[in-house]
């Protein structure tokens, strides 16, 4: 028994092996710069994804509709139906710390048109909210069966446009 309270006495300790190797681990100062780098970044993305901005979807919309105007090709098509909904109430954003503030709900029905068109055999439907383009378009002249001129992406057929800030495909 004695014997190996000896043993035990004389070998190293367990907490002075692990000191040595974190001491070991600090004496390398690219790997400590390295994980450190790593933390510094991982901090940085963690913050950007609880505090980069809102993204507007009324703007994005009219950044779509602006481009398709821009770069669109022009395709015959025709109106399907026009459909009314009530306005959607918007959820409260949730921020890090509790509840975000969110600009004033737009409380007007939504006004959609629905519209189809084919391009090379394939024929799309499709629809667009035109809430907010009134200046555009003649509620009263609008029925479905009207043929419409529609602007599309050429690299994606799918994304297309009826009405735009400063263009109307409707006759």
């Amino acid at each position: 028994m004695l014997a190996i309270l000896q043993a035990l006495s004389s070998g190293p300790r367990i907490y002075d092996h692990g000191a040595s190797a974190l001491k070991d681990w600090f004496a390398d100062w690219k790997l400590v710069l390295a994980m450190g780098g790593a933390a510094i970044a991982a901090l940085a993305m963690i913050a950007y994804a609880f505090f980069r901005p809102a993204v507007d979807e009324k703007e994005a919309e009219r950044k779509r509709r602006l481009h398709l105007n821009q770069i669109g090709r022009i395709a015959e098509g025709q109106v399907v139906e026009l459909v009314e909904h009530p306005a959607e109430p918007q959820g409260k954003r949730k921020s890090l710390f509790g509840i975000g503030s969110r600009p004033l709900a737009d409380l007007r029905p939504r006004q959609l048109v629905s519209y189809s068109y084919s391009i090379s055999g394939v024929t799309y439907h499709t629809a667009q909210d035109i809430t907010g383009l009134e200046s555009q378009i003649r509620f009263e002249r609008l029925v479905a069966g009207q043929s419409a001129s529609i602007k599309y992406d050429p690299s994606n057929p799918t994304d297309s446009i009826l009405v735009a800030d400063d263009w109307s495909g409707l006759r």
